[in-house]
């Protein structure tokens, strides 16, 4: 679209010009191209300059009609001369004292008027003056202002004067000459418009190039105005007439400039129409006008030796439109079911791949032209020289010089044509391809369209081979191949593994010259191609440019070049016994293969094997080998590739797979599958190995591991460990033992605490391994213990690793030792134990054995604070923030008041536990008497409390605050603990760390005095103390509910005053009308001060009542009677 001018791409500006007072130009025009729409100016400084204004003395063109045509049908600089040199309206521009001052003054201004008309002679452009008025009273007389009107012949409103005394009037004058302006020139342009389209109404020109010339000027003039449904119907009146006129035989231009200048002519009002529908909302019509647009012009190639001319228009077209497409701002971008559109039309995408793929056509048309000249030599004098844009849109004219004088004369054909070809063979076409096919990838792949955006690609990839930039080219095939060969589209593949070949051999790439090729024999392409694919075939194995070696892997484009299976005939093996194996062979290639040699590799090299006869492989035919062979010591045995020699310089490795998990190649699925299985035993094939066990030497030594349940996080876990040997002797022993994550993980702690060598960081930790003790032996005075003392079998321990020599053992002898082990969280671990040691035979034998152990959390520790019994503090802290943050929120404890500490055990495991003790360790020891006191209520007596599963033990303690304190620490929870049957091990200590809390003195203390149980009947007291703490007067309001189990004595509602430091009690007698469990009447206390109340719980408001007087102690007495 840069290649249109610039007046054709925008939609044309009103054009006024101010003449006189160039001062004032710069903050009009200002002013005006801030308007909108906006206006644009020509300033001429001084009434000289009014000449340029002048028209030239051309023939109208509503005059007559001349018998001979016109010689072009639109002129190239019509549009952007009424853009920049023919304004609507002229505007002169006067001070007020040249009108009121000096009559010198006011005769120069006439004839600059005069001037100014004379110029405009012939047009209809607006005439206005302006006159400039600086200071109060400047104004002219109405005299003035009505002889200068009569001089300028205008109206009235076309006078104005223009105050510049302050920034608001001039604002002011500003806004009514914008105003004046546009409408003027609104005037202007419609009556332009409207005097041409008189003329096509009366069909006055016998000639279509004059009728579209009209339509386009029409169009245009109701462009200035904003009248975009005028110019569009207009634009489509020029392109009717335009394609009217295509089979016209005049011979006005010769045959391809005529074409050309049509098709010129038809662009651009396809542009128009276009730009107008797309940026009005119409994006399927615009969409069907460009179908039909390119649709009939696609015939109208020309001349073969100018086709390419066609071709580049044509390009152009799909990118001006992709372009105008992309820049909508249309909401239309579905399918339109009317009109029959695809979806991809309303994509740009769409439209910059087919621009560059009739680039491509040009350019293959523009190489025809230039190899049909004869004289290639001589090809660039053909061209002439001096050629140049006609006056006409479309048209071309070369400068003739002779001497002084230049002429203008018209080209030939012929000389058109090779002027064309000259100019476009200075440029390079496949750099444009290769950008529009970028960009439509680009779009496509925005969009997910990864098939289109796969064709762009080709594209992209045949410029660049075809520039001979075959590394960029051999980037995009291989995207390509790889999308083909995952969908499965073969001959589509070959295609391109064609160029890929020829981009490898062109950057002497032999090896992937050579996988490429191979790759393209063995594609599965019918017998059409089968003569094509030996050809290929014959010439890779004849190939003698160096060895070259082709790898083969499991996932490889080449395993239907080929492939190998292998198949273990058994799972496992005894030590130095055979195992059988079966190499199967297959070849998708179209022609048999001859192999020199097959060369069979292992994980093991001992059992690695050469094939040095010839094997012959016939296409789609598994070849099958059998060896045996001796795998050596035990341990697993893989066979891990299989590689064949073919011809000279050839060599094929391939990976090895096993014959059960062979899968067909997806290129081959729907081809005829191979004759028979790959181990031709279906059962070896379907579960054929190709990997064995080689088993372990029969040992006759023992490892035992044993385990006591699971293990308890704080406890030191002991694990017995036996080596016994029966029947065999150890020597050289070894213990290795290793502790790992029992989920994978591998550490026994977490990653972000590896940086540090705290013990506790660890969550498992093997601590020792204790020195061999006495166990079962033979009678042979020799004993192997005898003088091995404590610690000197131990070579290494780590955090979770170990290792223990064991003492030479004879037969029938037994060593044994213990692994301590802690658990610092719980963690499920496997533990496991490797016996490495030389038997009767120097051969090394090592025994594996494994435990997994479990850690549990053994017991679980709660607390909570409470307050004494039927007494409430009130808590300024707990009024105040009703909701606090989660990581503010602290337990408040009242100062000197006896606050009840809960201590809640429960045991988390099936392990029957004995509880040891249960304290409170101060967190400074003696000085935290200073601060608050703890006095343990209850708790584990003196013998040891037997703990069982899900049980919960409760230990109470009394904690006296003494000091104020916003974040006082009591201290951490101890709990001791054995196992249950294991009183002798070494006690544990589980923590529980008490969160801080804030001490703070309450003002107001409310206490219940009542007694535990009552009589039914009889009368009983209740008191309500409430004491006052502070040296303020606290005004207290009380309520006393109704009940139907109670009568008492007292006030039920009322409020009184407690003095500083004192206490207020109320009384109340209650007598009990029914027996049981009763609930007292609601007490309800408010502070008046604080906005609170105290609520007693109704464990506080609980009695038991009984029927008649208890006979409490009555036995105790009957036995001391006795006594």
């Amino acid at each position: 679209m840069e290649e249109y001018p610039e007046e054709l791409r925008t939609p044309p500006v009103a054009l006024v010009c101010l003449a006189g007072c160039p001062e004032l130009h710069h903050a009009i025009s200002a002013f005006l191209h801030s308007e909108q729409p906006p206006i644009n100016t020509l300033a001429l400084p001084d009434f000289s300059k009014s000449s340029v204004l002048a028209r030239k003395k051309n023939r109208d063109p509503l005059s007559p009609p001349n018998p001979s045509p016109p010689a072009g049908i639109l002129k190239r600089d019509w549009l952007l001369k009424h853009r920049t040199r023919v304004p609507a309206v002229v505007a002169a521009i006067f001070r007020a004292e040249q009108i009121s001052g000096d009559p010198a003054h006011w005769l120069q201004a006439c004839t600059d008027l005069e001037n100014l008309k004379s110029s405009l002679q012939g047009r209809s452009t607006r005439l206005v003056v302006i006159l400039v008025q600086t200071q109060v009273g400047e104004e002219p007389g109405e005299d003035m202002i009505i002889a200068l009107r009569k001089r300028a012949e205008i109206d009235s409103k076309q006078l104005l004067l223009f105050n510049q005394n302050d920034a608001f009037e001039s604002g002011l004058s500003l806004n009514r000459v914008a105003s004046l302006f546009a409408e003027l020139c609104l005037t202007y342009y419609k009556e332009e418009g409207r005097r041409i389209r008189s003329g096509i109404e009366k069909k006055s020109s016998p000639f279509p190039e004059l009728n579209i010339r009209y339509c386009f000027k029409v169009a245009i003039y109701a462009e200035f105005r904003r009248d975009w449904a005028e110019a569009l119907k207009f634009y489509e009146e020029g392109y009717r007439v335009l394609h009217e006129m295509i089979n016209n035989t005049t011979n006005r231009l010769p045959p391809v400039q005529r074409l050309v200048e049509i098709k010129t002519i038809s662009e651009y009002l396809h542009f128009k129409i276009s730009t107008l529908l797309l940026h009005g909302g119409k994006i399927p019509e615009a969409i069907a006008r460009f179908r039909k647009h390119v649709k009939s012009h696609k015939r109208l190639v020309g001349t073969p030796d100018a086709d390419f001319l066609h071709w580049d228009w044509y390009s152009r077209q799909f990118l001006v439109f992709a372009e105008l497409l992309e820049t909508s701002s249309g909401s239309g971008t579905g399918p339109s079911e009317k009109l029959t559109l695809t979806e991809w039309e309303f994509q740009p995408a769409y439209y910059y791949q087919m621009a560059a793929d009739y680039m491509r056509e040009k350019r293959c048309c523009l190489e025809r032209s230039s190899e049909s000249k004869s004289e290639l030599s001589n090809k660039a004098a053909d061209a002439p020289e001096s050629v140049m844009p006609s006056i006409y849109a479309g048209q071309s004219a070369r400068l003739f010089e002779e001497g002084d004088s230049v002429t203008v004369l018209p080209l030939s054909d012929a000389e058109y044509v090779a002027y064309s070809l000259a100019e476009a063979e200075r440029f390079q076409d496949s750099y444009e391809i290769i950008a529009l096919y970028r960009k439509a990838h680009e779009l496509f792949t925005s969009r997910g369209s990864t098939r289109f955006a796969n064709q762009c690609n080709i594209g992209m990839a045949k410029e660049y081979h075809a520039s001979e930039d075959f590394f960029n080219a051999k980037q995009l095939f291989d995207s390509v191949a790889t999308l083909y060969r995952n969908e499965g589209w073969p001959v589509l593949l070959f295609e391109i593994l064609g160029f890929l070949r020829d981009c490898a051999r062109k950057l002497g790439l032999g090896q992937e010259f050579v996988a490429y090729s191979l790759e393209m024999c063995a594609l599965p392409l019918g017998q059409s191609m089968v003569s094509k694919r030996e050809e290929i075939q014959r010439e890779i194995i004849e190939l003698n440019e160096g060895p070259i070696r082709v790898e083969i892997d499991l996932v490889s484009p080449l395993r239907t070049v080929f492939n190998a299976c292998v198949a273990f005939h058994e799972e496992s093996v005894k030590p130095g016994g055979a195992a059988s194996l079966t190499v199967s062979v297959l070849t998708q290639l179209p022609s048999r293969v001859e192999i020199d040699s097959l060369q069979v590799e292992f994980n093991k090299e001992e059992c690695n094997f050469v094939v040095l006869e010839k094997l012959e492989v016939s296409p789609n035919k598994w070849m099958r080998l059998t060896k045996e062979i001796m795998p050596g010591q035990s341990g697993k045995l893989e066979c891990l590739s299989v590689t064949a020699k073919i011809g000279k310089n050839l060599t094929i490795s391939c990976r090895a797979e096993s014959a059960s998990s062979t899968e067909e190649s997806h290129m081959w699925k729907f081809e005829n599958p191979p004759d028979s299985s790959p181990a031709g035993d279906p059962i070896l094939s379907f579960c054929g190995q190709k990997l064995i066990q080689v088993e372990e030497p029969d040992s006759s030594v023992e490892l035992v591991l044993c385990s006591a349940g699971p293990a308890l996080v704080g406890e030191i876990f002991q694990i017995p460990v036996k080596v016994i040997s029966n029947n065999h002797l150890i020597k050289s022993g070894e213990l290795k033992i290793n502790l790992v994550d029992a989920r994978g993980g591998g550490l026994l702690m977490s990653p972000r605490e590896t940086e540090t060598d705290e013990i506790e960081m660890h969550h498992v930790e093997l601590l020792s391994i204790s020195s061999p003790q006495e166990d079962e032996k033979s009678d042979d005075p020799s004993d192997p213990f005898g003088g091995i003392e404590s610690g000197e079998n131990i070579k290494k321990i780590q955090y979770s690793f170990g290792v223990v020599s064991v003492p030479e053992l004879k037969k029938n002898q037994s060593w044994s030792c213990n692994l301590e082990v802690k658990w610092h969280r719980a963690k499920t671990v496997m533990l496991y134990v490797s016996l490495g040691y030389l038997g009767n035979t120097d051969q090394r034998v090592n025994i594996h054995k494994s435990l997994q152990i479990e850690g549990k959390i053994p017991v679980l520790i709660s607390h909570r604070y409470m307050t004494a019994f039927r007494k409430e503090p009130l808590l300024i802290s707990n009024i105040r923030s009703l909701s606090p943050p989660i990581e503010d929120l602290k337990d408040t404890l009242a100062l000197n008041e006896d606050n009840i500490l809960v201590i809640n055990t429960k045991n988390c495991t099936e392990v029957p536990l004995k509880l040891v003790g249960l304290t409170i360790e101060l967190e400074n020891g003696e000085k935290s008497s200073e601060f608050f006191s703890v006095r343990e209520i209850s708790g584990i007596s003196d013998d040891r409390t037997s703990f069982v599963p899900d049980e919960e033990f409760r230990a109470v303690f009394s904690v006296i605050p003494l000091v104020p304190n916003p974040n006082l620490s009591i201290g951490t929870v101890c709990l001791k603990w054995i196992r249950e049957g294991l009183e002798s091990a070494q006690t544990v200590i589980t923590n529980h760390s008490l969160p801080r809390v804030t001490v703070e003195e309450p003002p107001l203390v409310a206490t219940i005095e009542c007694p535990p149980f009552a009589t039914l009947g009889s009368p009983f007291s209740l008191y309500v103390k409430i004491k006052n703490k502070t040296n303020l007067l606290q005004e207290i309001k009380y309520n006393l509910g109704d009940s139907q189990n109670f009568v008492f004595s007292g006030g039920h509602v009322d409020s009184f005053s407690v003095l500083p430091k004192n206490e207020h009690v109320l009384s109340y007698k209650f007598v009990a009308l029914a027996s049981g469990i009763q609930i007292l009447p609601k007490i309800t206390v408010l502070s008046v001060r604080y906005s609170a109340q105290f609520n007693p719980s109704v464990a506080s408001s609980t009695i038991f009542v009984y029927p008649s007087e208890p006979k409490l102690g009555l036995e105790e007495n009957k036995a001391e009677i006795v006594a």
